[in-house]
């Protein structure tokens, strides 16, 4: 993989800086603090979330450091004192860090990362782990949808040109993860192996004497990647036929039948329906017809349903962007400190916002699945330090309406949050993005229809343990803080 690794450790917000400053003044910079990453909401009013990015915070967190640059630049802010600044020389990440593998499906309230470390640590991680998260589980959660709406058709992202900036379309493209089959942006191959692909543009019709002549000589060049673009002047009249020429001129000599027509405008069933035909009846059955042009989840469900004759999609700024929900909101809070005798002392955020409330505690966090059917039915936040055994029956219930309960007897338990650094170690194999993306197949196939659907979906319960549940509760009675 090429190495794009950069020093990002002035990427974050400035209250972080002053926070460390005055850990590090007050004596209680090396004090142990747990923060949890979650979010409040499903994006799109969905049922679900894909988590993604943490291959990016692995790279950023390995490469924390100061440069004297830096260091010279802070002390021309003139708030920062010599020992504080002479510190930062020294910085780097010595902590722990769990975390939930990318690709799998995560829901509100849950954290997708946990991070035990010295309190300058801690705190100053909090901007770039929001950052990647929000972007790359956001774009990988669109994808999901788009993709799930295809019904096994190839989605391409499409999104290079209309993403906010460099980054975010190479990191973009890792919505691979969510389902997409390829991408347009020749990068994020090179960088992620996410399969790059395209043809043409519009321009390369114009740029011919004839549509017929630039179909031909594409043809000639690419014959074993000729996908054409017919809608330049006029689908029906001018567009297709000239397609089907130039393939039988040039393609069909040569026993290659494997080819595609793309569209990018106008009624695209009406369309879709006719130019099938009409290849079918030319003898071109094999060969495929790719539409794009704003598509998202919506637009896809209902071309399918109107019955469009659709192969493929390009899908470009409204997954790109996450046109319909752009913001993932993930959120950093302080859920505990370590007394210097080890003991963990919980910390809760109260508001009168009963959605602004954290769950305090170190805590990590089950998935219960159903053992006749695999499918996951709960979720359940428990103690750093209880187990759940899933040969005896389980009660749970509902964090807000706890006289909602339910008993599992034929489930299994496994753990969502894997260790990645220990003592600032890297001690987490990252998979490859075929395996992650072959693991959000696996959660999508564990994961019951009504959570995925697009309209009402299913709330699945993400529950609290008892004991959990309990702590939460006293701290909210008592105001504690």
């Amino acid at each position: 993989m090429k190495d794009i690794s950069r020093n990002l450790t002035m990427l974050c917000d400035f209250y972080e800086l002053t926070m460390a400053g005055g850990y590090f003044r007050s004596g209680i910079g090396d004090r142990i603090a747990y923060f949890d990453l979650f979010y409040r909401d499903n994006p799109d009013g969905g049922g679900y979330a894909v988590v993604a990015g943490l291959e990016q915070i692995v790279d950023y967190i390995r490469n924390l450091h100061f440069t004297e640059e830096d260091i010279a630049f802070l002390r021309g802010k003139g708030c920062f004192d010599e020992p504080f600044l002479d510190y930062l020389r020294s910085f780097r990440f010595t902590g722990d860090m769990w975390a939930v593998p990318e690709g799998t499906f995560v829901f509100p309230g849950e954290p997708l990362i946990t991070v035990r470390a010295p309190a300058i640590q801690a705190q100053f991680i909090e901007t770039y782990l929001l950052m990647i998260v929000n972007h790359e589980s956001l774009i990988a959660t669109k994808a999901a949808r788009i993709t799930r709406a295809a019904k096994g058709r190839a989605v391409s992202e499409f999104g290079s040109r209309r993403a906010q900036g460099a980054d975010a379309a190479i990191l973009g493209a890792r919505a691979f993860i969510g389902g997409c089959s390829s991408t347009a942006c020749t990068l994020s191959d090179e960088v992620f192996g996410v399969p790059a692909g395209g043809t043409m543009a519009h321009s390369w019709v114009q740029m011919f004497d004839s549509e017929l002549d630039a179909f031909r000589t594409y043809c000639e060049i690419y014959p074993h990647n000729a996908t054409l673009l017919i809608d330049t002047y006029n689908v029906l009249d001018s567009g297709l036929p000239h397609a089907i020429a130039a393939f039988d001129e040039v393609l069909r000599p040569r026993g290659i039948t494997s080819c595609a027509i793309r569209i990018d405008s106008g009624d695209i069933t009406y369309l879709t329906q006719k130019i099938r035909a009409r290849l079918d009846e030319a003898g071109w059955q094999t060969c495929k017809i790719v539409v794009s042009n704003s598509m998202d989840e919506y637009i896809i469900r209902e071309l399918i349903r109107q019955g469009a004759c659709i192969d493929a999609f390009g899908v470009g700024e409204r997954l790109i962007t996450a046109k319909s929900d752009p913001v993932f909101g993930g959120v950093y809070k302080l859920c505990a400190v370590e007394a210097p005798d080890g003991t963990i002392i919980p910390k809760i955020k109260i508001s009168e916002n009963v959605s602004k409330i954290t769950t305090p505690h170190f805590k990590k966090v089950y998935r219960l699945r159903g053992r006749d059917t695999g499918k996951a039915e709960a979720d359940l936040i428990c103690l750093h330090d209880e187990t759940v055994d899933d040969s005896q029956p389980l009660e749970i219930f509902d964090p807000q309406n706890t006289w909602k309960r339910k008993v599992l007897t034929d489930f299994t338990a496994e753990e969502l949050l894997v260790p990645v650094f220990r003592g600032g170690e890297l001690v987490y194999s990252l998979p490859t993005l075929p395996e992650i993306r072959a693991h959000f197949e696996a959660e999508c196939d564990g994961m019951w229809e009504e959570v995925r659907r697009f309209t009402n979906p299913h709330n699945y319960y993400v529950d609290l343990s008892q004991k959990l549940w309990d702590i939460k509760q006293a701290m909210l009675n008592s105001r504690t803080h």
